[in-house]
């Protein structure tokens, strides 16, 4: 399989054996696990459905919270627009200063989530103004000829020659060259403009009915750039800019001279937290979807979005695979769907599914508190065992509901507190009531104490709020608890009406006070203020604070008892944070040691095997010069390095390292030297040293 040409070429070498490759399929993935392959096309499946659910509800919670801001620009857009249409004064004293329409969009510093919105504004844009929307970023336009063969390009669906002269500064449609120019953008405008309304002026053009005659040309900039204002009393342009951080970035940019010439109007998108909030309400703090995330896991997934990217897609991506590793690694999670359904595959498990059942810690602990003619049934026989699953699934699905619904409810009492000792959010809270039993900790008994101070009119309006928490569909079950909310409301109300009455007696009291001024009557009342305080009697409305909130901390202690702790928690809790950490908390440093101290942990390859401390000549170059570098100090002579690196390479079993050396092998020797030495060079770990010209400087593990 070799050949020989004086001039270069390519060869094609066939496959000797004539079997074909069989690409796998994504079930198969499933079936490859560390566990039972059994029912992996069910989990797959499964696993399929409920990440087309989420990935739905998602999709619409981005749409909702986007919805007022598109509203916004999409009235400015028109009001810009029928301007242009009606030529009024303001738009004629606009144009005489050539002024652009200029929407500043601050989006936030969450940059990874920006492609999303803006494909989602196009769209809309398109929908319901104009079809002629350029959406451009910086990259792409590194100067004013790329921006306008980028813009024509997009706008007249055409080929883009980007190789062409400074002289050609033009497109081709349909094999004809238009020079890229303000000029035969406005030409071109103004032809597509004259088409009959029954036309189509652009391919993106759905329904004519819901653009305006002459539709404005709206260009999006994802990170901030200009174009010319020239041609804006013929060519109707309105600009986008997208903004990270604060929109005084334009002026700083921007010289005046540029920055006047745009009539700037700020719009402002959601913070990324209140995104966050919201996508964890709905999709964590529901019983929607079955799948649930762990305390550990949780805050792995939010501690990276606090401390990283503040991007909320990456927050889904992270919920995404944690999805796919449950249902990979886990082979109860054919059981992780919906209730009835999960009720139904119960009866279809087979005898390894049961065992997998009984082997979960949460469902031993089970066993362990029944009588021993039950834990007999339980662990002998399948089908009684299938029966008591079924129920204890539905005991699950039952926890959920009064767990978010008391969750939220305690939310609605911590969140009024001073330093907020539980969490402002109700992510932090959740977190809390998911690691351990909330009730024994300190930061618990320290709202506790601060809600037993609240005041009568903050303690009435959180009952009203958390009464209307269990009216809600979410807690139908909660009839009883409504009865006494009201029921704290009315006494609330009779205090009240109480207060007003003592208020009318007390006022009649100082009346009488006063006309009695004599040293025996003060005396006399002066005695019984200092009794009073001595005894310290609790008042009626102390007394029905402290009853409010002994029954809070009772619904506390019988529904938010963490999730760990209920049977068969594991078919739908996934809490393997370390598998998550692994695969989104990139470890560069750990990865890059592991690949050159131990090369077969990558390559698999048996030659590559080695003794502990022993250097290997298979291994390759750059792990070589890595393990030798690892044994000198913080300064390396290049020439012992080269001969040590040149004693391992021809170290060959049986052969004399002299004899091999001759001046042929020393200079391949010392070629592969300098690049493995070059490449450690670039990934950081030694560099030139200004103490000696014939030595480096070590930059790692002890070596500064």
């Amino acid at each position: 399989m070799s050949t020989s040409s004086v001039s270069k070429g390519c060869f094609v070498f066939k496959p000797s054996s004539k079997k074909r490759r069989i690409s796998s399929s994504k079930a198969d993935y499933f079936s490859q696990g560390k566990n039972d392959s059994e029912d992996s096309g069910l989990r797959f499946a499964s696993c399929q459905l409920l990440w087309k659910q989420i990935n739905s509800e998602t999709e619409k919670i981005q749409e909702e919270l986007n919805k007022q801001l598109f509203d916004n620009l999409i009235r400015f857009l028109r009001q810009s627009h029928s301007e242009f249409q009606t030529k009024t004064t303001e738009w004629m004293c606009r144009m005489k200063s050539s002024e652009i329409p200029t929407a500043a969009l601050v989006l936030g510093v969450n940059v990874t989530d920006h492609d999303v919105t803006f494909k989602s504004l196009s769209e809309v844009l398109q929908d319901n103004v104009t079809p002629y929307v350029v959406s451009l970023q910086a990259k792409e336009c590194p100067g004013i000829k790329h921006l306008l063969q980028k813009l024509m390009g997009q706008l007249m669906d055409c080929y883009v020659d980007a190789d062409s002269s400074e002289e050609e500064e033009c497109v081709n449609i349909s094999q004809k060259k238009i020079r890229c120019s303000m000029a035969s953008l406005s030409k071109w405008y103004e032809n597509v403009t004259k088409k009959t309304g029954s036309e189509t002026p652009s391919k993106k053009r759905t329904s004519s009915s819901r653009h305006w005659q002459s539709p404005p040309v709206v260009v999006i900039f994802k990170d901030m750039e200009i174009i010319s204002s020239q041609h804006i009393h013929e060519f109707p342009l309105v600009l986008i800019f997208g903004i990270a951080t604060s929109p005084m970035i334009i002026h700083r940019l921007l010289p005046h001279s540029v920055s006047s010439l745009l009539c700037i109007e700020l719009f402002q998108s959601l913070s990324c937290k209140e995104h966050l909030a919201t996508v964890i309400d709905k999709l964590l703090l529901t019983t929607q979807f079955p799948f649930k995330l762990s305390e550990k896991v949780l805050q792995v997934l939010i501690n990276i979005f606090l401390y990283h990217d503040f991007s909320v897609q990456n927050f889904i991506k992270g919920f995404q695979l944690s999805i796919v590793e449950h249902f990979y690694s886990q082979p109860l999670s054919v059981l992780c769907c919906q209730l009835l359904e999960a009720k139904k595959r119960v009866t279809s498990l087979s005898h390894n599914q049961c065992e997998n059942i009984r082997s979960l810690p949460s469902f031993r602990r089970y066993v362990e508190s029944q009588v021993s003619e039950k834990q007999i049934a339980l662990l002998t026989e399948d089908s009684f065992l299938k029966e008591v699953t079924q129920t204890l699934l539905e005991d699950l699905h039952i926890y959920h509901e009064n767990y978010f619904t008391v969750l939220r409810c305690l939310h609605v009492f911590t969140t009024s507190l001073p330093k907020y000792p539980l969490g402002k959010q109700i992510r932090e809270l959740h977190c809390a009531c998911l690691g351990k039993s909330v009730w024994e900790t300190e930061e618990y008994e320290s709202a506790i104490q601060l809600l037993r101070m609240l005041a009568k009119d903050e303690l009435v309006a959180i009952l009203q709020k958390c009464a209307e928490i269990f009216i809600s569909p979410s807690g139908k079950q909660f009839s009883n608890t409504v009865e006494k909310l009201e029921e704290f409301l009315a006494r609330f109300q009779n205090l009240e009406a109480e207060a007003n009455e003592v208020q009318d007696v007390s006022v009649s009291s100082q009346k009488e006070l006063q006309k009695k001024t004599d040293l025996y009557h003060l005396q006399k009342t002066l005695l019984a203020l200092k009794e009073s305080k001595r005894s310290k009697k609790l008042t009626k409305f102390e007394m029905l604070r402290f009853e409010v909130v002994d029954f809070i901390d009772s619904l506390v202690r019988s529904y938010l008892a963490p999730a760990e702790m209920q049977t068969l928690n594991e078919v739908v809790y996934f809490n393997t944070a370390n598998t998550l950490r692994e695969h989104l908390n990139a470890a560069p440093r750990i990865a890059l040691h592991t690949a050159l101290n131990n090369p077969y942990c990558y390559l698999k390859n048996q030659t590559l095997k080695s003794d502990v401390g022993c250097i290997s000549n298979t291994a390759p170059d750059i792990c070589i010069v890595y393990k030798l570098h690892l044994e000198c100090g913080r300064l390396i002579n290049l020439v012992d390095w080269l001969e040590a690196f040149s004693t391992v390479v021809t170290a060959v079993e049986g052969t004399d390292p002299e004899a091999v050396a001759t001046d042929q092998v020393d200079e391949i020797i010392h070629a592969r030297f300098i690049r493995a030495v070059s490449e450690l060079e670039l990934l950081g770990f030694i560099k030139p040293s200004k103490q000696k010209t014939d030595h480096v400087a070590r930059l790692t593990w002890g070596g500064c």
